[in-house]
C-alpha cells in the first residue's frame, strides 16, 4: 500500500522505521515544524524529520495541519492510507476522508483506557500493572475511533516512563505493520470502544513535578517513575532543589515529619512519607549537575 507517514517524536520513529522495511510504500512523511532545543535554542527538526531526511523521503513540516495548501498537498501524493503516530495535531474531517482506506493510529495504551496525549506516562503515574498498545481508525473524536487490534504488556516494578515509551514503541510498530496487512487483505475487523469504559490521559505540566512527602512511598514512587526522564520530579532537601531520579521503598517506621531527612547510607538518602512509612532516594541531580547515585552526591554535601 502507499502510505502517508505523520508523526514526531522518537516513539512514531519506531513505527516508520518498520514501515522502510516492510512491503509498504511511504510516499511521503508529514512532521512538525522544527522547535529549539538545547541552550542554544536553535531549531531542530523532530526524530522523524531527522529520519525522513536521512532516508530521502519527502517531508513536509506545515505551521498548520489544517491548512488549505497542506490538505491539497497530501491528496496529491494519492496514498491508499495514513498512517499517524504521536504526530501531536488532530486531523479534521477533510483530511481523514483523503485516504480511500482510512487513517490508522497507533495509541500508546489498551484504548478506551487512557485516551489522550500522555497515556504512558499516565499509566505509570498511576502504577498500572498491565498496558499495551493498539492501533485504530481514526476519527473526529480524541481518540475515540475503532480499534484495529491490541497488544498488552506488563509493566515492570520499577520501569520508567522512559523505558516502557521505549518498549511500546517497538511493540507498537509491529502491531502497525500487522494491522496494514490485515487492511490489505480485507481482513480487519473493526471494533468499536466502549466509551462508557473510557479513562483519560491530559497533557503532562511541570506544576505536577513536585514531590508531596505527605503522600504514601508507592505514590511518591510512582511519580518518580511517570515523570523520568522528563520532565522529572522534584524536591527540596537540605535546603537544595533536586530532580528526583529513583527511589526505593524501605520497611521502616518513623514518627518524623513528611520530608524529613532521616538517614545517608551506601543505599542513598532516607525520606520520611506520610503515615509514617519512608522511601530511598537512590538517584537525583542537583542543579547544574549531571544525574548521580544519591549517596554519591551526599558523600560531599552535607545533607543532615
Amino acid at each position: 500500500m502507499r502510505i502517508v507517514f505523520m508523526g514526531t517524536p522518537s516513539f512514531a520513529v519506531s513505527s516508520l522505521q518498520a514501515l522502510d522495511i516492510s512491503k509498504h510504500e511511504i510516499a511521503a512523511v508529514v512532521s512538525r515544524p522544527d522547535s529549539p532545543k538545547s541552550r542554544g535554542m536553535k531549531p531542530i527538526p523532530s526524530d522523524t524529520a531527522q529520519y525522513a531526511l536521512k532516508r530521502g523521503f519527502p517531508l513536509i513540516k506545515p505551521e498548520s495541519i489544517k491548512d488549505p495548501q497542506t490538505t491539497e498537498l497530501l491528496r496529491a501524493y494519492c496514498a491508499d492510507i495514513f498512517v499517524v503516530v504521536a504526530f501531536g495535531s488532530i486531523l479534521t474531517k477533510n483530511l481523514l476522508e483523503i485516504p480511500p482506506l482510512g487513517t490508522v493510529n497507533v495509541h500508546g495504551s489498551l484504548l478506551p483506557a487512557y485516551r489522550g496525549a500522555a497515556p504512558i506516562q499516565w499509566a505509570v503515574l498511576n502504577g498500572e500493572k498491565r498496558t499495551g498498545v493498539s492501533t485504530m481508525f481514526l476519527d473526529e473524536g480524541m481518540d475515540t475511533g475503532d480499534v484495529i487490534d491490541s497488544k498488552a504488556v506488563d509493566v515492570g516494578e520499577s520501569e520508567t516512563f522512559g523505558e516502557l515509551y521505549q518498549r511500546l514503541a517497538r511493540v507498537g510498530a509491529e502491531l502497525l505493520i500487522e494491522s496494514l496487512n490485515m487492511i490489505e487483505n480485507k481482513t480487519a475487523v473493526r471494533h468499536p470502544q466502549d466509551s462508557s469504559k473510557a479513562t483519560y490521559a491530559p497533557p503532562i505540566t511541570r506544576e505536577m513535578c513536585p514531590i508531596d512527602w505527605n503522600s504514601t512511598p508507592e505514590h511518591i514512587i510512582n511519580k518518580i517513575r511517570g515523570l523520568n526522564p522528563s520532565p522529572s520530579a522534584v524536591a527540596e532537601l537540605a535546603g537544595t532543589h533536586f530532580k528526583i531520579h529513583m527511589a526505593e521503598k524501605t520497611n521502616n517506621i518513623t514518627s518524623a515529619d513528611p520530608g524529613s531527612i532521616l538517614n545517608v547510607s551506601k543505599k542513598g538518602i532516607e525520606v520520611a512519607c506520610g503515615n509514617g512509612a519512608t522511601l530511598m532516594i537512590t538517584q537525583l541531580q542537583a542543579p547544574g549537575g549531571k544525574k548521580m547515585s544519591a549517596a554519591d552526591y551526599a558523600n560531599g554535601h552535607r545533607m543532615l
